[in-house]
This record gives C-alpha cells, sequence and structure tokens, in this order.
C-alpha cells in the first residue's frame, strides 16, 4: 500500500510503551481478512490529501477500513496535528508534544473536502490538553471553512472529551455541526488500564451536555470489544448512553495495533456482534452499527442518511399517536 502523507511526528511513536512488555498476538479469524486496494482509486485520494496537506484518523490511528473508503474517496480527517498529549493504551496515534495549532488548517482541510467532493464531513482530533480549550476553537474554525466550501455537506465532528476545559464544548457546538460524536471507547472498569487521562463519567456527560444544549443535535458514540469487558458491562453501557440521549452507538471488534498496546483478550464473533446489535435498538438507539469492522467514521454518510430517517419516522409516529382520539 502507497505511504500517505502525513505530519512530523515524535522520533519514537510510543516512548510510554517502550518498556511495555509485548503482548501474545492472536491469529486473526478469517471474518477479518482485508482485501487490497485498488491501487489507481486509493492513490486519487491519496493525492488530494497530500496536496491539502491534510492528516487523516485512516493513517494514523491504523484504521483497518482505509482501502475500502480511500478508494471511495472518503476520509476521515485529523486536526490540530497527528501528536496528541494522551497515552491511550489501545490507540496507534503518536504520542508527545504537539506543535502550536496550525492557522492555515482549516482552509486546506475545507480544499480537500471540495476536491472529494465530500457529502457528509467528518472531522476528529488528537487530545490536545496542552490548549486552554482543548483544540475546540479548531474545529469551530474547521467548520466555517467547510461550510463555505461545501455548503451542503453534513458535518460531523468526533472530538475529544475535553476534560477541565470549561466552555469548550459550547464553542464546537455553536457552529452548529450535524453530529456529535464522542467515543466512551470501553467499559468503566476498564478505563484506568485502556484509558488513562480520560473518565468514563465524565464523557457520558459531554454526550448528555451535547444533547440538551442542542436538542436537535445527532449525538453518537462508540465502543470496541475483545479487550475483557463482560457483556453485562456492555449493556450497563447502552443502557447509560441511552439515559444521556445519545441516538447512535457503534460496536466495533479491538485490534492491537502493536504488541506493546492494550491486549487482545478475545476476537468476537459476527454473529455476537449482531445479537448485541439486536439488542442496542431494542433499547432505543435510532441507529446502531455492530460487526468486526466498525469504526466510528466507517459507512458514516451512509448511517447518516439512515439515521435522519429513522428520527423523521420516529416523529411521524409520535405525531399520529398524539392525534389519534
Amino acid at each position: 500500500m502507497p505511504a500517505a502523507w502525513s505530519p512530523a511526528r515524535p522520533a519514537l511513536r510510543h516512548p510510554e510503551k517502550a518498556r511495555t512488555p509485548a503482548q501474545p498476538r492472536l491469529a486473526k479469524p478469517p471474518w477479518l481478512k482485508i482485501k487490497p486496494p485498488r491501487l489507481e482509486a486509493f492513490a486519487a485520494t491519496q493525492k488530494v490529501l497530500r496536496r491539502a496537506r491534510i492528516a487523516t484518523i485512516c493513517q494514523e490511528a491504523s484504521c483497518p477500513n482505509i482501502s475500502e473508503c480511500w478508494q471511495r474517496r472518503h476520509a476521515s480527517f485529523l486536526i490540530l496535528g497527528a501528536i496528541c498529549t494522551r497515552a491511550c493504551a489501545f490507540c496507534n496515534v503518536a504520542t508527545g508534544r504537539p506543535h502550536a495549532p496550525d492557522r492555515n488548517e482549516p482552509r486546506r482541510l475545507a480544499a480537500a473536502a471540495k476536491a472529494m467532493r465530500l457529502k457528509h464531513v467528518v472531522v476528529t482530533s488528537v487530545d490536545r490538553d496542552d490548549l486552554p480549550d482543548g483544540g475546540a476553537g479548531q474545529f469551530a474554525a474547521c467548520a466555517r471553512a467547510l461550510r463555505a466550501a461545501v455548503p451542503s455537506a453534513s458535518l460531523e465532528f468526533l472530538t475529544p472529551d475535553f476534560r477541565r476545559k470549561p466552555g469548550a464544548l459550547e464553542i464546537v457546538l455553536a457552529d452548529a455541526p450535524d453530529v456529535f460524536n464522542h467515543n466512551v471507547e470501553t467499559v468503566p472498569r476498564l478505563y484506568r488500564a485502556i484509558r488513562p487521562g480520560s473518565d468514563y463519567a465524565g464523557s457520558l456527560a459531554l454526550l448528555q451536555q451535547a444533547k440538551r444544549a442542542r436538542p436537535s443535535l445527532f449525538t453518537k458514540s462508540g465502543l470496541m470489544l475483545g479487550l475483557g469487558e463482560r457483556v453485562d458491562e456492555v449493556l450497563e453501557v447502552m443502557d447509560e448512553l441511552r439515559a444521556a440521549d445519545v441516538d447512535f452507538l457503534t460496536l466495533g471488534q479491538y485490534m492491537p495495533p502493536s504488541p506493546r498496546h492494550a491486549r487482545l483478550m478475545r476476537f468476537v464473533p459476527p454473529e455476537e456482534f449482531a445479537d448485541l446489535g439486536r439488542t442496542a435498538r431494542r433499547k432505543g438507539f435510532s441507529m446502531v452499527a455492530a460487526s468486526p469492522l466498525t469504526r466510528s467514521s466507517y459507512h458514516a454518510e451512509r448511517d447518516f442518511a439512515r439515521l435522519k430517517k429513522a428520527r423523521a419516522a420516529s416523529a411521524a409516529a409520535a405525531s399520529a399517536a398524539a392525534a389519534s382520539p
């Protein structure tokens, strides 16, 4: 696969994991085999991103769906650089001291979205605990640039938790994204090992605050499976996300980027994902994506269209019930 452009990162990608013991690898099951990309279509997306000098979470997080998405001319943009201030045990994004935000990044991102003719734009970022607003202002600047360049496109923000950054969420929501996405990632019991520096209750509160601030907003969150969580813990997280009025749930298989990342405890079979997906729908999520290869922005454009239809159908049903004698 051709190497995609990426901004400068530390010489040692994960310095905090240098002395971490290597974990045993499990053999991949057949349902996780990835087809190689059609290089011509893949290269077309790569060319746009290189020209705009825009990073993607597709590459930085080693997403298994990069081939499929890039050959369909879709990518999830990564802003505020490619160096994260946190060191989550599951993540492949580089850890270190980030550079100052690039004021030209929103313009370049918007140019890439326009060149790719995106109808649904997904923007995410590294954690920027070094910034007073956690990077919220850069999200807002990207929203304004995207609205000007691709006014008909829907906009999805996948944000960090903005922990200890008062007012950051309000800055992000002021420019009205269509979807506000923040992943809880795993069950509360595993947070200290898997997501150090983050707080499960804080992530739930962020999603709830976003919905309360803008009730018409679609909210979205996701979990990785295979880290040692129990089914009852996953079901409890589902209940708490619904209590926070989250609309869309994603469930995907955790795959360690290296032997020094968090240990993979098991591969969850597709039928188990299907069962959990059915349970989530019964619990009231308007949209559920649950499969081994599901990721936060996988098929995001298609799923957003389905999410809007589900809300419209629900509103029509409620209106009809209210009108009946």
